[in-house]
């Protein structure tokens, strides 16, 4: 995989709505929903402007859950509300090790050069929540939740300059793929309510009673995924960062020679709202 100057135009049509023949969602979205997923080890190269990248995953399991994040039936891992022509899905994604290597690329244009960036971690999982429409299957909202345990990270002084070079090499185009993103959801939000069809209110109101209707929209309530966020979860971070004896840059200006600094962080949470307005 590499990265993009440019962002890519938006997908197209689900491939399996129109392999069916449908755009509505229907009984081909979910049995596909209800595949499970395993991989014993996955590798994923990236390359970008200033850097290459190699994500390796050991035992990758991917499959349905309920609200909960819990085991169960595939009929409860959605919440569908015809009334509102919504439908939400819970998906959970968790691997026993991952192994993430990043490695500047030799070239004049990047003056910080250092050994190659690493974090190895245990077993780790992300959480997904996306929100459909009943009549096209798009997604008008999804939830991102990864879930880190203890994790031990050391870095050098050069390898933390390394990692700024890194993001600022890829910031143009995740400022440009967030713009595209912004203009898209602002096209949805307009189309994100539709009123549901004579054909979907007359079959929600003759299967089911009124007391389960209430209890259906409570629950899809409770769970609603109001707008798109993305969120990092570490139970417990110790950061260390440490000077490099064999960098080459001049060191005039340190008081101290192979010092050290550790960082603890308990409980570190990061939420990003992309399409947040503020205020």
């Amino acid at each position: 995989m590499s990265t993009c100057e440019e962002p890519r135009a938006p997908n197209g049509p689900s491939p399996i709505a129109t392999a069916s023949g449908q755009s509505e969602y229907g009984f081909a979205e979910k049995v596909v929903e209800g595949i499970s997923v395993s991989v014993n080890s996955i590798i994923i190269r990236i390359g970008a402007k200033a850097f290459n990248a190699s994500f390796e995953l050991s035992q990758l399991r991917i499959y349905s859950v309920n609200a909960n994040w819990e085991h169960a039936d595939l009929r409860f891992t959605r919440i569908q509300e015809a009334q509102r022509g919504e439908v939400l899905t819970f998906k959970e994604i968790n691997w026993q090790m991952i192994r993430i290597e990043a490695d500047a690329i030799q070239s004049s244009k990047h003056e910080i050069m250092s050994a190659p960036v690493r974090l190895i971690t245990n077993q780790s999982k992300i959480r997904v929540t996306l929100k459909r429409r009943l009549k096209d299957c798009n997604v008008v909202a999804s939830k991102l939740v990864l879930i880190l345990d203890d994790l031990l990270w050391v870095l050098t002084d050069s390898q933390l300059k390394a990692m700024v070079q890194y993001a600022k090499s890829l910031s143009e185009a995740i400022e440009k793929s967030t713009e595209q993103r912004k203009s898209l959801a602002s096209e949805t939000a307009q189309s994100s309510a539709p009123a549901p069809s004579s054909q979907q209110v007359k079959a929600h109101q003759t299967t089911a009673a009124p007391d389960q209707n209430d209890a259906i929209v409570k629950l899809f309530n409770d769970f609603d995924v109001k707008e798109t966020s993305h969120h990092l979860v570490i139970s417990h971070l110790d950061l260390h960062i440490c000077d490099d004896i064999h960098s080459k840059e001049k060191d005039s200006n340190r008081r101290v020679t192979g010092g050290a600094m550790q960082l603890s962080f308990s409980y570190l949470t990061v939420d990003y709202y992309p399409f947040h307005k503020a205020g």
